[in-house]
């Protein structure tokens, strides 16, 4: 459960709330609780979801994912199933009991080795399964259809979904990297970094904005561990990408760099 204890999805801020109305009307984004113990899984479902368009929210326990489906009603729950716990079932019983007018959708992510609970998930009411690893764009693409969402770009404007750097590219509702047609394989933290260099190429981030970028609030990160997660895409780059590059810049920090041109 490292990593988890405090750590909480930060409020939205008025400027937010205010850059939402629409005619005096908050456009509320659809919510979604992730019940897990698992930091990494966790951050990068978060993201993925966060992308999206969608509010998240954390739960670690039962009691913890009851209270904050009355409190935040969120539309969708995914629960991390994993083998060495058999609390998906019962969690999942407890809310379609709890919430069973309010339509509330329950997604399990069933980790290898525990297709076992997939039985028990079904005889308690799951709406849908994934078993790990599977495309994310399943899970968003469910969400989407069940909930009767736009899919991103349809109303004919341009969101953002792709990010480009010479060779390299980014489909941020995928989670998906790409250098020179090969898939680059990255965790949540380097993909939340290097989003963060496609986004302003050539720009000199600073560690304190690269944590900012990448780390969720009130989880404490020294300069070091930015240079281990920094030297991580490097390598991945090298092997995929050889013409983007991460320069490091004296007392300053890091920028992308495109070479291929």
């Amino acid at each position: 459960m490292s990593g988890l204890e405090d750590m909480r999805w930060p409020a939205l801020s008025i400027e937010a709330v205010q850059a939402d109305m629409v005619l005096g009307v908050a456009l509320m984004k659809p919510g979604v609780l992730i019940c897990s113990q698992d930091a990494e899984l966790y951050l990068y479902y978060s993201h993925i979801l966060g992308v999206d368009g969608f509010r998240i929210e954390l739960a670690r326990s039962v009691e913890e994912a009851l209270a904050l489906a009355s409190e935040r009603e969120p539309q969708a729950v995914v629960l991390d199933c994993q083998p060495a716990s058999s609390t998906g079932s019962t969690i999942c019983a407890q809310l379609k009991a709890e919430f069973r007018n309010r339509g509330l959708l329950v997604i399990a992510l069933i980790a290898p080795g525990a297709e076992n609970q997939q039985l028990d998930l079904l005889k308690a009411g799951i709406d849908e399964s994934f078993v790990r690893p599977f495309t994310p764009a399943m899970l968003l693409d469910y969400l989407r259809t069940k909930l009767a969402l736009p899919k991103p770009g349809s109303n004919g404007i341009e969101n953002g979904s792709w990010l480009c750097c010479g060779s390299l590219e980014m489909k941020l509702d995928a989670h998906r990297v790409r250098g020179n047609g090969h898939d680059i394989h990255l965790g949540p933290l380097e993909f939340n970094l290097l989003r963060q260099f496609l986004a302003a190429p050539g720009k000199v981030f600073s560690r304190d904005e690269l944590i900012d970028a990448a780390w969720p609030d009130n989880i404490h990160v020294g300069e070091r561990t930015v240079d281990v997660h920094i030297s991580r895409i490097r390598k991945a780059l090298k092997a995929a990408s050889p013409g983007s590059v991460i320069r490091t810049v004296r007392s300053a920090g890091y920028s992308l760099e495109k070479l291929d041109d």
